[in-house]
């Protein structure tokens, strides 16, 4: 048998709570009125840190804005993001890896692929018609000390000013965290691979 009067209780003290906690948001969002180019900062060792970036790409096409993708580390051209936003006519894909440091083996070769693809990102971070700017991998570069951080965090801190700026990659130095507006911190609770189960198309890659 349904206690009405329980139940009319239970209604009205969510309602009071859900007017409290709309009034906070609401007072939230009002002060929340400042407007810039944000850095983003995705890191940490878990699965989808590029994922997450490439939500923000559909995001930003989605609204006509245009973006640049550059692909540090990785190698592959075969993945489904770029299959899919490559073609996109405001969007901008490089790949400028030679493949995961374990795979080159070769130290002095990563600093130089790592040079000439930081060309590429410095020219479209000094490019105001790039609304959003993907630097994919780019902290392996950093805490491995393929490029100079201080050259690329002042690059980074002088591009436009409503350009956005998302980094991926594991272990983000330090003073790139600093100086970002939004830090995510990605961990995995489980992972498929450690079970060894292969990466999957259109999961993965």
């Amino acid at each position: 048998m349904t206690d009405h009067k329980n139940t009319d209780k239970k209604a009205h003290y969510h309602k009071v709570r859900m007017q409290r906690k709309k009034a906070q948001i609401d007072a939230s969002m009002a002060r929340a009125d400042g407007e810039k180019g944000l850095l983003l900062v995705i890191t940490g060792n878990g699965k989808g840190k590029s994922t997450s970036a490439f939500g923000m790409v559909a995001r930003a096409l989605g609204h006509g804005m245009k973006v640049g993708v550059c692909q540090f580390i990785k190698s592959r051209t075969d993945t489904g993001e770029e299959a899919f936003f490559g073609t996109h006519q405001n969007c901008e894909w490089h790949v400028l890896g030679d493949g995961f440091t374990w795979d080159t083996q070769d130290r002095d070769g990563d600093i130089k692929t790592s040079k000439k693809g930081w060309q590429i990102a410095t020219q479209m971070l000094a490019d105001p018609s790039y609304d959003l700017v993907i630097l994919d991998e780019l902290t392996y570069l950093l805490s491995y000390e393929y490029l100079d951080k201080d050259e690329v965090l002042n690059t980074i801190s002088h591009k436009p000013e409503m350009q956005h700026v998302v980094v991926t990659g594991r272990s983000a130095i330090a003073e790139l965290r600093e100086m970002a507006d939004t830090v995510s911190e990605i961990k995995d609770e489980k992972h498929a691979y450690t079970s060894g189960i292969k990466a999957q198309q259109g999961i993965d890659f």
